[in-house]
């Protein structure tokens, strides 16, 4: 694959941010995937090979202080574009998101299952020939993402171990579309420490300091957030090298097979987003919910059903997923020009 970057005008650059935001606001729903985003969008393989560039090669031509170099080597350009806007979004759309969330789950649930459903379409057809091998690797992967989508949470843990491994995890959104990097954290029992909780803490640090105010520095839990926060980048940028270079080594050597499994992937992930279900939670002879070991009301079943067309309600979500579909179907014909 040939680097692109020297190939971009402003206005490609434009769309790279915008297109690093929505994978952003995608890496935040849990049961999302950001890697949905890139893939049809149709940057999704050149992501993949200028992270799998991040190796000892560019290491040498970093410590030679051949920049220029370096910069050509890792696609320096694409990548500075492209995850400016996933910084932009962590800050702006995907905290609006997590208000949007609290007033109107439902439509949310129906924005991005509008968009698994239209990228399954257009990835499905990415396969040249569905034989025995490919349908069984695309079953496979929707055990697993269904799997995955029934896992229950466990305990908050803030060792910094965890931390990093959390980082780690946390990527496989964007690498790897169908499995939500935000929903294995809430599984982890970290997704508000790491998402919601540093994140906040780290913007109002930066309010501090624009407003001279250090304070923060004698402020014991907010340095701890920020040390948190800062172990969960470290995860996060061995997570995208270690990924990356494993996904370029099976969509080179197995592409059709690869593109299958991530069908099967984005299959399993859609029952997270379904708008219509219901939690039900078991309680004891008194009437009160009983606890789990989280502290969080235990999870009996979700309980699903199909919605009643004869309510406004469910006539706006619907609306919301021709939304998201709409939205897939502008970045699948925009990443078909731009490959021209």
């Amino acid at each position: 694959m040939t680097n692109n970057s020297s190939k971009r005008k402003l206005k490609d650059n434009v769309f790279l941010i915008l297109k690093g935001i929505a994978m952003g606001a995608a890496n935040k729903v849990p049961g999302v995937s950001g890697g949905i985003v890139a893939f049809v969008a149709g940057f999704y393989e050149e992501l993949i090979h200028a992270l799998k560039h991040f190796n000892g090669k560019a290491v040498k031509l970093l410590i030679s202080g051949r920049f220029k170099s370096f910069w050509n080597y890792i696609n320096g350009s694409f990548l500075f574009f492209l995850f400016s806007g996933t910084i932009i979004s962590y800050f702006s759309v995907s905290l609006l998101l997590d208000i949007w969330l609290t007033h109107h789950e439902k439509q949310v649930w129906g924005l991005f299952l509008g968009m698994i459903i239209a990228s399954l379409f257009y990835i499905t057809n990415q396969v040249k020939q569905w034989n025995r091998k490919t349908l069984t690797v695309s079953l496979l992967g929707l055990i697993v993402g269904v799997i995955i989508s029934t896992a229950k949470p466990i305990a908050e843990n803030d060792t910094l171990l965890f931390v990093f491994f959390c980082g780690i995890i946390s990527v496989s959104g964007m690498t790897l579309p169908g499995l939500s990097g935000s929903f294995l954290l809430l599984v982890l029992g970290n997704y508000n420490l790491l998402l919601v909780d540093s994140v906040n803490n780290l913007l109002d640090i930066l309010k501090k300091i624009i407003l001279s105010d250090f304070s923060f520095l004698t402020d014991i839990e907010q340095m701890k957030l920020l040390k948190i926060l800062v172990i969960f980048t470290l995860g996060s940028i061995v997570g995208l090298i270690l990924f990356s270079n494993i996904l370029s080594y099976f969509l080179k050597k197995y592409h059709q097979t690869s593109i299958a499994t991530i069908i099967g992937f984005i299959a399993g992930s859609a029952r997270i987003v379904w708008p219509w279900k219901k939690i039900n939670y078991p309680s004891n002879p008194s009437g009160e919910f009983i606890l789990n070991d989280v502290g969080n009301p235990e999870i009996y079943h979700y309980f699903y059903y199909l919605p009643d067309i004869k309510t406004t309600q469910n006539w706006i979500i619907i609306g919301y997923i021709l939304l998201g579909a709409g939205i897939i179907i502008l970045l699948e014909t925009y990443g078909k020009r731009s490959k021209k």
